[in-house]
């Protein structure tokens, strides 16, 4: 170990770089050889993507032993020496590898105890060029990240390491050439826990009810398939059964045209949505749309689609929708989250999309506020997705029933393997309950309960492909709307 000649950088929070770490090249070539031989196993959820091996405590492999004593022994004293604080002998050690298209979000490391966080980087001639690098973020009055404003590039036999604290936000940025592995040792040395800031609790979102238009907007819209009384009939009992339903070809074809041509017109204003540790993709500024857009947002607020939605799933997101059965007892977790309300279909009460002949009236809405508990409520955003977008799953994430619609567009052929899928997951579980794959024209509905959470996997760079299929199109688009009851 050479650590002399280092300095510490306190910006935008305490971190070091130590080159030419350890000075043998036959203790680095043997360390290599062990690590290579470790059996690996993938890594994948909102936040990340990479291989990892097991813990390295217990290792007797002699390089890793002897790499072990080094960091634990000399290499704990001097770190604990230069940040004046007594660190613990706890061995906290594993092996990554970033290969294409691996990537960790941004995050900040903080676990009860962790004080600083080491990685030692093992790695073929590198570049910036092919990612894999240690972006480090600045942060805002709120102890939230910002953005990044250092990069560090991995190069063989160099140990960065950092203070873990409430500003530490960092990411290991997607790895761009293939062929090439991002090897490396980390691991966090412990010591007293840090007082912490309350956490921020971002605004929620404005909700509103729906806005007054009948079931004309429907013909207008939709494919007549699904304003047949008998489709919704099974539609229904599907989702009851599921809670979960995909409609293909939903918009009528002249419309869905209208509207994938409106999205890629260059004056439509798209704003950044973060803050990075909880989701990064663009989304439209209403103001700055063109009309089509415009009227397929009122549609989705629509009082029709309201009550459309409610013959569509057995829940009540319109009053004139069926009550049959106001309990709880109606619902039961399953696969896609929980299950809504059972008991009669909600057009079979009221005779289908049709009983919507006039749109309700202000003392119609305050009637059904009075003799309900909440009126239902929309709220909903049309979003751009491109690579090195995502959205993660955080703590202070809402969890409450309510209905999830999902509109495609622009994704002809999108696979799977670029990422973008809306995945949902039980609360601190990361086995997926339910997997959305963008598809064109495709009408997604998932109702979730207080115990399911979502994310939007990251969209990697092999998401490339689709644009150079796709010339005049990079990535895709969806209307996003959450339904209240």
């Amino acid at each position: 170990m050479s650590p002399e000649a280092v300095a510490v950088d306190p910006a935008p929070f305490c971190h070091c770089v130590i080159p030419r770490f350890i000075r043998s090249p036959g203790f680095l070539d043997g360390l290599h050889q062990e690590l290579a031989s470790l059996d690996f196993r993938e890594k994948s959820n909102d936040l990340y993507k990479f291989k990892q091996s097991d813990d390295l405590r217990k290792r007797k492999e002699p390089y890793i032993s002897a790499l072990r004593k080094v960091l634990f022994e000399e290499f704990r004293e001097w770190v604990s020496a230069v940040i004046q604080v007594e660190l613990e002998p706890t061995i906290d050690l594993s092996c990554a590898k970033y290969e294409y298209t691996d990537t960790l979000l941004c995050h900040d490391d903080e676990l009860e105890g962790r004080r600083i966080a080491f990685i030692l980087y093992l790695v073929p001639p590198w570049e910036k060029s092919d990612g894999g690098t240690l972006d480090l973020y600045s942060t805002d009055g709120h102890f939230q990240p910002q953005e990044v404003v250092k990069s560090l590039v991995p190069s063989w036999n160099s140990l960065a390491f950092f203070e873990v604290s409430p500003v530490s936000f960092h990411q290991v940025s997607e790895v761009l050439t293939e062929g090439k592995c991002r090897l490396s040792i980390s691991g966090w040395f412990h010591g007293p826990s840090v007082a912490r800031p309350p956490r921020y609790i971002e605004s929620l979102l404005p909700r509103s009810p729906h806005i007054p238009f009948d079931h004309e907007i429907l013909y207008e819209w939709i494919n007549p398939v699904y304003l047949d009384m008998d489709s919704q009939a099974q539609i229904q009992e599907e989702f009851e059964e599921r809670s979960e339903i995909l409609l293909k070809n939903f918009l009528k074809g002249e419309k869905l045209q209208l509207v994938c041509e409106a999205l890629q017109k260059e004056d439509i204003r798209w704003s950044s949505q973060g803050p990075p540790n909880k989701r990064y993709y663009h989304k439209a500024e209403e103001g700055s749309l063109p009309d089509i857009l415009r009227k397929c947002l009122e549609f989705l607020r629509s009082e029709a689609l309201f009550l459309l939605l409610s013959n569509f799933t057995g829940l009540k997101l319109h009053f004139l929708a069926s009550s049959e059965d106001e309990t709880e007892e109606g619902k039961a977790t399953n696969s896609a989250g929980h299950k809504p309300k059972q008991g009669e279909t909600s057009q079979e009460a009221n005779g289908g999309v049709d009983q919507v002949d006039q749109p309700a009236t202000g003392p119609q809405i305050e009637g059904a506020r009075k003799n309900s508990s909440s009126v239902p409520l929309c709220m909903g955003e049309l979003r751009h997705w491109t690579n090195g977008h995502y959205t993660l799953v955080h703590d202070t994430q809402m969890t409450e029933f309510a209905l999830d619609l999902l509109f495609f567009c622009g994704c002809e052929d999108w696979d799977a393997e670029y990422g973008g899928f809306t995945s949902y997951i039980a609360k601190g579980e990361d086995e997926e309950l339910l997997t959305v794959i963008p598809e064109n024209n495709c009408l997604a509905l998932v109702y979730r309960d207080t115990e399911t959470l979502k994310f939007v996997k990251y969209i990697n760079h092999r998401s490339l492909e689709h644009v150079k299929n796709h010339q005049s199109r990079a990535g895709f688009w969806d209307f996003s709307f959450v339904y209240y009851e």
